[in-house]
């Protein structure tokens, strides 16, 4: 079995939910999945319910790229646990489309790579959106504020942040029962105040404010009220900011890394609630140089 190309990205946390406005932005976190594309079919059995990579096949055809003349087959490894909110869709795809560029010798931009990504999302059913703000996270790391109604990836670029310093914050994550069904676009119409909200928040500069006056109109969305409980439990217990990602059901926590006393507490106060996994995690900055 030969390996023809590989490609890597990371997972995110929500800090403005595009369908509640229209605008989204997405703080990368350290969760990694690699994607192999191969010559034979590998002895894992491949996790694909939605049908994505073969998705991510057709829009790269679709955007004109050569494709390999045999036949593919691919391999998933994945730190982000899948439908938690936690972007796992949009980094299986950039990272895909980064193999295919491997197996290909095809030189792409990020803005092209998260275009192809959110096409084969969005014909996958796995977004409502396209989750271009998602795939951002996935590939540069900090959090990119992008209006979704843009025609390419690079033109919804409104505002960039690196997001916050990793050195100062721990962030837990509260993984929860696997949601059943995706919400539709009509909730998230209802919570309009808690997304404008969020969105004023980001361009003040303020992300973790962001994401939890998001947090609180994705639970609304979802109506989620052991969610919302779980979410009040975070700031009883030391939590600086805290809120649903995604569509949930996860909930995301930062507190600040040299309070251990409160990040021990938190994990031990979530015990309580069955069916709950605690997962700890860092941000990923992004690496930006702007123009004088």
């Amino acid at each position: 079995m030969a390996v023809l190309g590989n490609g890597s990205a990371n997972g995110a946390c929500s800090l403005l939910h595009a369908a509640g406005l229209g605008y989204g932005a997405s703080l990368a976190l350290d969760l990694q999945v690699k994607v192999r594309v191969l010559d034979k079919q590998p002895r894992k059995v491949l996790d694909d319910p939605d049908g994505l990579l073969n998705e991510v096949e057709t829009s790269w055809k679709n955007a004109g790229h050569d494709f390999p003349d045999q036949e593919i087959f691919w391999s998933v490894t994945s730190d982000i646990p899948p439908r938690q909110g936690l972007k796992s869709s949009s980094a299986v795809a950039v990272a895909a489309i980064r193999a295919l560029c491997d197996a290909t010798n095809t030189e792409l931009s990020n803005g092209e790579i998260v275009d192809i990504a959110a096409a084969a999302q969005l014909a996958s059913g796995v977004s409502i959106t396209g989750s271009y703000d998602d795939s951002w996270a996935a590939i540069e790391g900090g959090w990119k504020l992008i209006d979704i109604s843009a025609e390419t990836a690079e033109q919804g670029l409104l505002l960039e942040s690196p997001g916050p310093n990793s050195e100062d914050w721990t962030v837990l994550i509260v993984l929860r029962d696997e949601r059943l069904e995706r919400p539709s676009l009509e909730s998230f119409s209802y919570q309009q105040q808690s997304f404008s909200q969020a969105l004023t928040a980001l361009q003040e500069g303020k992300d973790l404010v962001a994401l939890t006056l998001n947090g609180r109109g994705v639970i609304g969305a979802v109506n989620d009220p052991i969610g919302r409980r779980m979410t009040n439990d975070a700031f009883v217990n030391g939590a600086r900011a805290a809120g649903m990602t995604g569509s949930g059901p996860a909930i995301v926590i930062f507190l600040p890394s040299i309070s251990q006393q409160s990040i021990d507490r938190l994990r031990n106060w979530y015990d309580r609630y069955d069916g709950v996994e605690i997962l700890e995690t860092t941000v990923i900055n992004a690496d930006l140089v702007y123009e004088q």
